[in-house]
């Protein structure tokens, strides 16, 4: 037994005497914010481009930033109910939920090639819709608030360009069935009420059928009126 507690306490010494020096010469992991993002890119890629996977990963590069914090905003108090979201962000502050909204804001990879498939009158329905919606059904264009080439608005209105026609789909169905919030008013609460599951299909068709070029940044701030009122838009 004293041999036994004799030859342990060398074994102690050796590490104690070892690990600082193994430490030291080891790599050292840079504390920057693409470092950290590095868990991010799992799903959403290394330059926030979007992945497909089983299920689709959105774009995060290039969108507003104020847009980017309100949504990390509310996956971590529970407006969107994703729970790998609500996990990532639970605990993490209002200033690095900035920090990390300004971070894919400034990213600018390629945008994926656009999609194929739609039938011609579809195209068409998504294209009028996407442009002019419908006032007849108090449908506003998407362009109306999401700009003429769908970029986004500064400070808070995403881009729709470079969107997966499922992701587009399935974000619909969410605020159709409550899973999706926003702060009120709810704007695209109230105009996915107002879409049949053939407005969607013919609009993201289109909409996933447009190009674009990540040089072309979202419209100014101010630069265009959207015609509802839209909780967390500056009017």
């Amino acid at each position: 037994m004293a041999s036994g507690n004799w030859r342990g306490r060398i074994a102690m010494a050796a590490l104690a005497a070892w690990a600082p020096a193994a430490l030291a010469q080891s790599p050292q992991v840079p504390d920057t914010i693409e470092q950290r993002m590095l868990a991010c890119a799992l799903c959403h890629g290394k330059q926030g481009e979007g992945l497909r996977k089983n299920e689709y990963y959105p774009r995060l590069a290039g969108k507003p930033a104020e847009y980017l914090y309100h949504q990390l905003v509310n996956f971590r108090d529970r407006r969107r109910d994703v729970p790998i979201m609500t996990y990532m962000v639970a605990y993490l502050s209002d200033p690095y939920l900035r920090e990390i909204a300004e971070y894919y804001a400034g990213l600018r990879p390629p945008f994926p090639a656009a999609a194929s498939g739609g039938s011609k009158e579809a195209l068409a329905r998504g294209e009028k819709l996407a442009n002019a919606g419908d006032p007849g059904r108090e449908i506003p264009a998407c362009a109306a608030c999401h700009g003429k080439g769908l970029t986004g608005l500064q400070p808070a209105i995403p881009g729709l360009v470079g969107l997966n026609r499922d992701y587009v789909a399935a974000q619909m169905g969410a605020w159709q069935n409550g899973v999706r919030k926003a702060a009120e008013p709810d704007c695209m609460a109230q105009v996915a009420a107002r879409l049949t599951p053939e407005d969607i299909q013919a609009v993201t068709t289109w909409i996933a059928a447009q190009t674009a070029s990540p040089d072309v940044p979202p419209a100014p701030a101010g630069s265009l009126k959207p015609p509802m009122k839209c909780g967390g838009v500056p009017e």
